[in-house]
Order: structure tokens, then sequence, then C-alpha cells
């Protein structure tokens, strides 16, 4: 830990979850079996600051869940509890949406960015290769739609009725001091890695892997844009983070417990 750099405290709360087929999460593996995905909220606390890692998916799961059903199987269905909207979590850490002064996006999908309005008070920080090459100017057709990656209300609330309140990160860039971003891509062109500065060490967060499994074992994610991006941040991982936050492992919380 450097002097004057922030130092954070965190937490997960989560945002709902599914079932998907193995191969989805491993890389030509897992044939024939079903993996259970959590979507967690990662909420940093620390320096005067209330960070928090996605919003969780929109009030409306219907069109986000016909469109998995219909590109996966039926049984891929993205299930909420009252508990887990993301204002009802929040509070049981005694937070309001309005107490949130950054937000940080990994990937633009709308299990991500559904409830960015909410927010009202905070800074959201996406990928600026991201808002490009998945939205603005993709290099290629997108098998998500794209209100299904920035839902209408959070594209109107960025672009129209708060643009000032959106900040694009380059590459590689601190966005507080203790808190760090850096593409991996891997998953989608918007997929960053938030590396946090906690009192334990250094902790990363990123959706390029769903589960500890794929890097622990070596097992590139299967739903992935590149197996080059993939190989290269699982390594910068390995070199870089103290503790792993995959964004969709169940044991995240048993991780965090035993840290």
């Amino acid at each position: 830990m450097h002097p004057g750099v922030g130092v954070f405290e965190i937490q997960v709360l989560k945002m709902g979850q599914a079932e998907v087929p193995g191969p989805e999460v491993f890389w030509m593996s897992q044939w024939g079996k079903w993996e259970m995905l959590y979507f967690w909220m990662v909420v940093i606390r620390g320096e005067g600051k209330n960070i928090i890692i996605n919003t969780g998916p929109p009030l409306d799961l219907g069109p986000m869940n016909k469109v998995w059903s219909e590109a996966i199987e039926p049984r891929s269905q993205m299930i909420r509890q009252a508990r887990e909207r993301p204002d009802t979590a929040l509070a049981t850490l005694g937070l309001k949406p309005t107490d949130i002064d950054h937000v940080l996006i990994s990937p633009l999908q709308a299990y991500a960015t559904g409830n960015i309005p909410m927010f009202s008070n905070a800074t959201v920080c996406i990928s600026r290769r991201g808002w490009i090459e998945d939205f603005h100017a993709p290099k290629y057709p997108m098998h998500i739609p794209r209100k299904l990656r920035i839902p209408d209300e959070t594209l109107i609330y960025l672009d129209v009725t708060a643009p000032e309140k959106l900040r694009l990160l380059d590459d590689e860039e601190e966005v507080l001091p203790g808190i760090r971003a850096f593409w991996v891509g891997t998953h989608h062109r918007s997929s960053m890695a938030y590396a946090v500065e906690t009192k334990k060490g250094t902790v990363i967060i990123s959706d390029a892997c769903f589960k500890y499994a794929n890097v622990e074992k070596h097992v590139p994610l299967g739903i992935m844009e590149s197996l080059d991006e993939c190989t290269r941040a699982y390594q910068r991982f390995d070199n870089e983070a103290d503790l792993l936050l995959p964004l969709y492992d169940p044991e995240v919380t048993e991780r965090l417990k035993r840290w």
C-alpha cells in the first residue's frame, strides 16, 4: 500500500440468479451440466465514498428472459426476489441509492445497467472502448439487442437527462485513489476489471471470469469473444489479485468471509 492511497471495505449484494449450460461458463466442457450464477452488486466503502459495481437487472425481467430462453434454453431465466432489488438490498447496509457516489459498470448488459437512473447522485463509469464497440460503433453484429445492453431508460438518462454523470474510462485508469480500472475484454468489449485496495490487499472484481475455476483451473470462459484476451486477463488476475471476485460466482460470499 502506497502512502495516500485510499483503503476500502467490500461487501456484496445479490441482485438475482440464473442457471446456464455448463459450456457457457467453461470453454468446451461441462456438456450436459448446468451452472448456477449469482449476479452480484459489489459495494465498496471508504475514504468518505460509497461506490458500487453494477446496478442489477431492470424491474421488468420479461424481455431479457424471453431472449435468454430463445437464445439458450427455457431453463435459463433471471430470477430475482423482492429483497434483491437494488434499493431494498442497499437498505440492509444502511444505504440509499442517493448515497452512492460512483457506479462502476462491467459489462454493458441490462443485468448490470438496468438501474443506473436510480443512482442520481453518482458518476457512472463505463469503459470508453466498450461504450464505442458495444454500443455506438460495434465492429460486428451484437448477439444481444441494444435494449438488453442499455435499456431505453438508462440510455435516455446517460445521453439526454444527465450526460454530465457519464465518465468514460480509458483502458488503464485510476477511478479514485485506491481504485484502478483496466480493460480485459474477454466476455464483452465493455468488460472491465476493477482493482480495489483494502487493508488485506488488492481485490480484483471482473466479469471476464464467471467462476473461480475459470482462473484457478485454467479453464477459459465459455461465452467469450477472445481467447487471447481471456488468457491475458487471467494471467493478470493471478499476478495482481490478493483476492479475486468473479461477478457471478455463488462462492464469492464464502471467499470474502474466509479472507
